[in-house]
């Protein structure tokens, strides 16, 4: 007769190796990944300048991403109102209602209540864009100066942001002084080995 604690016993090593399998499959999936080596948006050609991995709990990744800019594009000025593009692949389904309170609680960070009541507007605007995404999607934004700064989803455009300010505050959240995780911001400006 097995007893549970014995059935425990057994079913815990299976089951730490089910996860060690789909953790090991996770982190696979990362080298695996591509992205574009070059996109052309209104009138400019952008170049993949940084890919990275956005990890939650150490080795849980959430989504990797790649960041493109016009080329030699000094650093210094990737939080202005260039051309730029950010393009993302979610590794886990997130709720489209979950982006609005990330993007406040990042914006909060940088920015005034203030200067973030100035950008409210367009900010909810950019937050109602957003939809429920599953593993494998993709999401783009992508600033053209003079246009705006489109949300696009699997490649099909979904809105389209006005103004240079929202622009660079946007930019904050992954490449700010506080962005959302450190490594990833290094590895999306390709200072990570």
């Amino acid at each position: 007769m097995i007893t549970r604690s014995k059935c425990r016993k057994k079913v815990t090593p299976i089951l730490t190796t089910a996860a060690m399998l789909t953790l090991l499959e996770g982190i696979a999936h990362a080298g695996e990944l591509q992205f574009d080596d070059q996109v052309d948006v209104g009138g400019y050609t952008l170049v993949k300048k940084g890919v990275g991995v956005l990890k939650y709990l150490i080795y849980i990744e959430a989504y990797a991403g790649a960041r493109y800019t016009p080329p030699g594009l000094d650093p210094q000025v990737i939080l202005t109102g260039t051309p730029k593009r950010l393009e993302v692949e979610y590794d886990h389904a997130l709720k489209g209602e979950d982006f609005g309170p990330a993007t406040y609680k990042g914006l909060a960070e940088y920015r005034s209540e203030e200067k973030n009541d100035r950008l409210r507007d367009r900010i909810e605007y950019h937050n109602s864009l957003y939809v429920d995404v599953k593993p494998g999607d993709r999401c783009a934004l992508t600033h053209v100066p003079g246009v705006g700064t489109e949300l696009s989803l699997n490649g099909e455009p979904r809105g389209v942001i006005e103004g240079e300010d929202f622009a660079s505050a946007l930019s904050t959240l992954w490449l700010g002084d506080k962005p959302f995780d450190k490594r990833f911001k290094l590895d999306l400006l390709g200072l990570n080995g």
